[in-house]
């Protein structure tokens, strides 16, 4: 019971800045365990992607690390203070300092990074006590004074660069003296271990009786000895510590009750020997509308797709195009369209999809992590973004070049900024930064806009957005950050010095004319490209619209029996979140009828069929008549009255 009064979560969210400080202090001078920051926003596609890696990372290693989600939109000062400019950021402490640090939602970045900060702060888990240093010399050269000792200890703990409150030689400091005393007398001193594995505490064991006797004794003294100031006696410094102590511990105990918020993200299918009969490839809205109607149908699909929603889910301003929806975010829609479809069923893998083998039946759907049987397949995996490839572009991606508005935007609050692009992304893109930018200006390299009439009135008449037309971006301008100072502990010289966006170069695309301009931001949102790369090899694609999925007539049906396309992986024309929508439940309903005529029913419920009417045809041969349910209870019984 002990251990469960101490359970915590395995991924903590962080509500203040006041919180974040005293969890750090505390790692660093109590257990010394490495801090890991994930730095994320709700309406980011790649941070929901990679929260439940980042959860899954955390069980690995429980223990050993603590993993921490700060949300960049409630806590501005705390991205501020490390300068987080792209979401996800992952950081990295040990002793109150950062050693390491990366953008973006790379599994094996996380890993690595994770797995190097352990391993130090293992290795840094030592203290050099003044008593072994005395015993050391005593043994190895006994001319050592005992001011001779102490002068060398005390250099230890001023190079000591982490909090160290207690004074002592510890970590890689008290490792480095030890290396040169074994280099100079042939053996080293002993260590101990700094921290130790945190227990839980005896106090909560014991609770309740000293519940009870704190009641009974509570008369007999005001001055106890609990060390607290009595209230009228207080000064009020002292009262304001005590506040923040108290809420302190309120926090704590808030903490090791909270639910886990990621549990949506989990992986909720689980491997069969039977086939799945539907396999959903998308987490948008074509693939979450197929989801419904599947699982309405009674086949249970699985969905297979990262937590990010397609691009709906990055759509920062209200969605006004979507017949019943009103005054509500893409993110709110994609929570209700899952939600859903789990009601009705459908089961969710939390992964990529990195290949099909159609070449054999069951088909067969490979992803990072898990193999998938099925007898269809289901592909609505949506766009991706396109990019400038200018010079510049690739190499500050993370460092102010973004194609993701509602994910960084906020980070650049008070600050300017450039959106490339002239459809409705782009547009919705200058109107969400609007709200938070000093300015917006927005490249388009023609004389008007292809958005709707209704966004670009919009974005023509905001104060806060100017438009350059005719124009496009030739380069974008980055400046180094500063470099840290040449005492800091753990920096990589040879690793390139990060860059951010200072600036970007415009060209008149009639005069060539080229100009500079100041800018902290550069979002680039000039449309999309489909994610039907896996599909190489398998299905045939469109001749007149590079990789977009060919499809028979006006069904969803592709060249490949049992696999269907849906929304914009097959659709080149219009792109909506609704065509998209009714597209995927076309499929769905082309997939239950193509399974039909193929007569690919539910395997397992039609084997658990068979089975039980072989059990009753040879559970003996008496006929219904001559059975008797009461002989099973023993004989003892014939009849309901006689037992009445």
């Amino acid at each position: 019971m002990a251990a469960l009064a101490y359970a915590r979560p395995i991924v903590r969210q962080i509500r203040s800045t006041h919180e974040f400080d005293r969890l750090m202090k505390k790692h660093s001078t109590q257990t010394g365990l490495p801090v890991i920051v994930d730095f994320y926003s709700d309406g980011c596609g790649p941070c929901r992607m990679i929260a439940p890696i980042f959860k899954k990372l955390a069980q690995e290693v429980e223990g050993k690390a603590v993993f921490v989600k700060v949300d960049t939109n409630q806590l501005h000062e705390l991205s501020s203070r490390y300068g987080v400019r792209s979401l996800p950021t992952f950081k990295f402490f040990l002793g109150g300092r950062k050693v390491n640090e990366f953008s973006g939602a790379g599994e094996q970045q996380l890993r690595q990074f994770t797995k190097d900060v352990i391993q130090k702060s293992e290795w840094e888990n030592v203290m050099l006590p003044m008593e072994n240093l005395f015993s050391y010399y005593g043994q190895q050269d006994a001319s050592k004074t005992t001011k001779d000792i102490e002068k060398v200890y005390k250099k230890c703990v001023d190079q000591v660069k982490d909090e160290n409150p207690d004074k002592l030689c510890v970590g890689a400091v008290a490792r480095n003296l030890a290396k040169s005393l074994k280099k100079k007398y042939g053996s080293g001193p002993e260590f101990e271990t700094r921290f130790l594995p945190e227990e839980p505490s005896t106090n909560e064991q014991s609770g309740e009786k000293k519940t009870a006797e704190g009641s009974g004794g509570a008369k007999k003294s005001n001055k106890g000895d609990s060390g607290k100031p009595n209230l009228h006696l207080a000064t009020k410094e002292e009262l304001l510590a005590e506040i923040e102590s108290r809420l302190d511990a309120e926090r704590d105990a808030q903490v090791e009750e909270e639910e886990d918020d990621e549990a949506e993200f989990e992986h909720g299918w689980e491997p069969s020997e039977w086939p799945e009969r539907v396999t959903i490839i998308g987490g948008g809205p074509a693939g979450l509308s197929a989801a419904i109607y599947a699982a309405r149908a009674g086949l249970k699909p699985v969905v297979v797709a990262p937590p990010m929603g397609g691009q709906l889910q990055g759509k920062g301003v209200d969605v006004e195009n979507y017949p019943g929806l009103f005054n509500v975010t893409g993110p709110a829609v994609v929570s209700l369209m899952r939600q859903q479809a789990i009601a009705y069923g459908a089961t969710f893998e939390a992964d990529v999809v990195v290949g099909i083998d159609a070449s054999e039946r069951p088909m067969k759907v490979k992803t990072n992590s898990s193999l998938i049987e099925t007898h269809s397949i289901v592909v609505a995996t949506g766009a991706e973004s396109n990019w400038l490839n200018v010079k510049g572009e690739y190499e500050m991606r993370g460092g102010g070049v973004s194609s993701c508005a509602t994910c960084d935007g906020h980070i650049y609050r008070g600050k300017h900024v450039l959106v490339v692009g002239g459809g409705d992304t782009a547009m919705e893109d200058a109107l969400v930064l609007a709200r938070t930018s000093e300015s917006v200006t927005v490249i388009h390299r023609r004389d008007t806009f292809r958005a709707s009439k209704v966004l670009a009135q919009r974005v023509s008449e905001h104060p806060s957005i100017s438009i350059k037309w005719n124009t496009v971006v030739s380069e974008i301008l980055g400046k180094h950050l500063s470099s840290p100072t040449s005492d800091s502990e753990n920096v990589d010289l040879d690793a390139p010095a990060e860059m951010v966006v200072s600036g970007a170069v415009l060209k008149d695309v009639y005069t060539g004319e080229e100009t500079k301009v100041d800018v902290d931001a550069v979002f680039v949102a000039i449309g999309h490209t489909p994610t039907t790369s896996f599909l190489e090899g398998v299905v045939d694609f469109n001749p007149e619209h590079a990789g977009y999925v060919l499809t028979q007539g006006t069904s969803t049906k592709t060249s490949v029996p049992g696999i269907f396309a849906c929304g914009d992986v097959a659709d080149s024309i219009y792109r909506q979140a609704i065509t998209s929508a009714g597209s995927g439940a076309a499929a769905a309903l082309d997939a239950e009828r193509w399974l039909s005529e193929e007569g690919l029913g539910n395997e397992e419920s039609d084997f658990e069929a068979e089975l039980l009417a072989d059990i009753m045809a040879n559970d003996g041969r008496r006929s219904a008549e001559e059975y008797n349910v009461y002989e099973e209870a023993g004989g003892r019984v014939s009849g309901m009255k006689e037992e009445l």
